[in-house]
């Protein structure tokens, strides 16, 4: 089954050329030399970007290959100005970023919903002979050309903004976790790499607050050097104002594996490692009080509780928990 979310697109992308201005001169009966009265050229469409956060995913855009805005018209006689070309407005979810395809420069970014970000710009009208009359010169025949417009190939990614990315390997119970606070529904099962898109759930607080909860597709080791489906989902993270680490209660070494998951993200942004964390440990309806006691003297250095998505243990106040860290 083809997922529905995609969070990266590539198109060739092109602006309209400005309208060339006319070379002209007035004719009219009584007036046998007529002065220059050529008119500019319109204005190439641009191509922009819209924020809209009804927009969750890139495809929508998949398929459109070439983007392309029509050139502005022609200037004419009695200084008339040609018509400014239609701007193509691209919707995007907000989190979307432009780049250059060939030079991977950033192009522009949309943070908020109804922002609106000229990625190429439509070429200017040149201006008609009208403008280029002097003392010396009653009759210029020449007008200027519009500016064309600019051709890139373009890469849309798409980084989702949520507050809170769970950070764990494959089957740790981020999914389950995420099914059980709010209302999302991702696919669970007992294997790894289930969840091969992210998943985004609201999180319902209490007093009507409510916070965003993002399941990003599991870490293995060697991610940030592109393995498995490492690369595509840590840029996903960079977006999260926090990160929650989920480690199973039943794993060999909980130190070590929030070890090589912090090596992970490192390795790929280590600017990552700023972000405020939290770590749950899941799957601990499987513990009895004195077995958590023995565990916690193991832990990492960070906050850590003991939560059961199945029995709803710890559950409540691993949301304390993240609202203040959040707030």
């Amino acid at each position: 089954m083809e997922s529905n979310f995609i969070d990266y697109v590539k198109f060739y992308s092109r602006s309209g050329d400005g309208g060339a201005g006319s070379v002209h001169f007035r004719r009219e009966k009584f007036v046998p030399k007529g002065g220059p009265d050529g008119g500019d050229g319109g204005k190439g469409g641009s191509i922009i970007l819209k924020g809209n956060a009804q927009l969750w995913t890139l495809l929508h855009l998949k398929y459109k290959k070439h983007i392309k805005a029509e050139n502005g018209g022609r200037g004419e006689g009695a200084r008339k100005t040609g018509a400014d070309a239609d701007d193509i407005v691209l919707e995007v979810p907000i989190g979307t970023i432009a780049r250059n395809a060939d030079t991977d420069e950033k192009m522009v970014e949309i943070l908020d919903d109804g922002e609106e970000q000229v990625l190429l710009p439509g070429g200017m009208g040149g201006q008609g002979n009208f403008h280029y009359k002097t003392s010396t010169n009653q009759a210029p025949r020449y007008a200027q050309p519009g500016i064309e417009g600019i051709e890139a190939w373009v890469i849309l990614e798409l980084k989702i903004l949520a507050d809170v990315g769970l950070v764990g390997f494959p089957n740790a119970g981020k999914s389950t976790l995420l099914a059980s606070v709010s209302a999302a529904k991702p696919e669970i099962a007992d294997y790894p790499f289930t969840t091969l898109t992210p998943n985004l759930g609201v999180v319902q607080y209490r007093d009507y607050k409510s916070f965003v909860m993002a399941d990003i597709p599991g870490i293995i080791e060697g991610a940030a050097e592109g393995k498995g489906l490492g690369n595509r989902f840590l840029r996903h993270i960079e977006r999260n104002s926090m990160l929650l680490f989920i480690i199973p209660a039943d794993s060999n070494d909980i130190r070590k594996e929030y070890q090589i998951l912090s090596g992970e993200l490192e390795k790929h942004n280590p600017e990552l490692l700023d972000k405020k964390r939290l770590l749950a440990i899941s799957k601990s309806d499987l513990l009895d009080d004195e077995l958590m006691k023995e565990m916690r003297a193991e832990l990492p250095d960070i906050e850590s509780l003991f939560i059961s998505s199945v029995t709803g243990q710890g559950i409540q106040e691993l949301k304390d928990s993240i609202w203040q860290t959040l707030n």
